[in-house]
């Protein structure tokens, strides 16, 4: 009985095309949405499309999507597609709102290897990885191996550092942030290193020094 049930509702799923502008955030969504993340957000829909539908009660309250509406919005799409959830009570839309973030978050994790790998392909096909929301860091592309170096002129150096930090969350973000907008500013090139997060900040911290000389 209950297998019939789940295959009707799931046949009943109608995507409707609605306007960014005729959709509600949510009061009290606990959700941040920082302008990192919205960047990420515009270029993947810019290279997929817009392929995963914004969930909405009967009211167009935004259920799930609030990122992908805010990149809608700034991508000045005329609408985007919806999937209303008009079965669920107040209690279960509220439940849903915190869960459908939430369990994004926990678990699974990666296979580090392969997704080194994937990466690797995928920007060797030339497709910047970070749209996908990883650095270039993660996939390995730049990484310089000493037992690959050419031998060097005594007192030369090999002119590429790698450097290792451990953030917060919320510092993160903020560097993720400061790097987006500076690539975005055009400092994500440098005649001396082919790394744009590198380059990005570099910039970042050059000009901090030229305001605190």
């Amino acid at each position: 009985m209950k297998e019939n049930t789940k295959k009707e509702t799931l046949s009943n799923i109608v995507v409707e095309h609605l306007k960014p502008s005729d959709l509600a955030p949510y009061k009290n969504n606990a959700k941040k949405h920082d302008a990192a993340q919205i960047s990420k957000l515009c270029g993947s829909i810019k290279e997929f499309g817009f392929t995963n539908p914004v969930l909405i009660d009967k009211d167009n309250g935004i259920i799930a999507g609030h990122g992908r509406v805010l990149a809608a919005q700034s991508l000045a799409l005329d609408s985007v597609p919806c999937i209303r959830l008009g079965h669920l009570t107040d209690t279960q839309r509220r439940a849903y709102i915190l869960a459908d973030n939430r369990l994004a978050e926990i678990g699974g994790g990666w296979d580090e290897e392969m997704l080194k790998l994937e990466l690797a392909d995928l920007a060797a096909a030339e497709l910047d990885v970070t749209e996908l929301g990883f650095l270039d860091s993660d996939a390995g592309m730049f990484d310089v191996s000493e037992t690959n170096l050419p031998e060097l002129e005594s007192g030369d150096r090999q002119p590429f550092q790698q450097k290792t930090f451990t953030l917060h969350d919320e510092q993160a973000e903020e560097i993720d942030a400061a790097i987006s907008k500076a690539k975005e500013m055009g400092h994500a090139q440098s005649a001396v290193n082919e790394n744009s997060n590198g380059n990005a900040l570099a910039f970042i911290c050059q000009s901090f020094n030229r305001v605190n000389a």
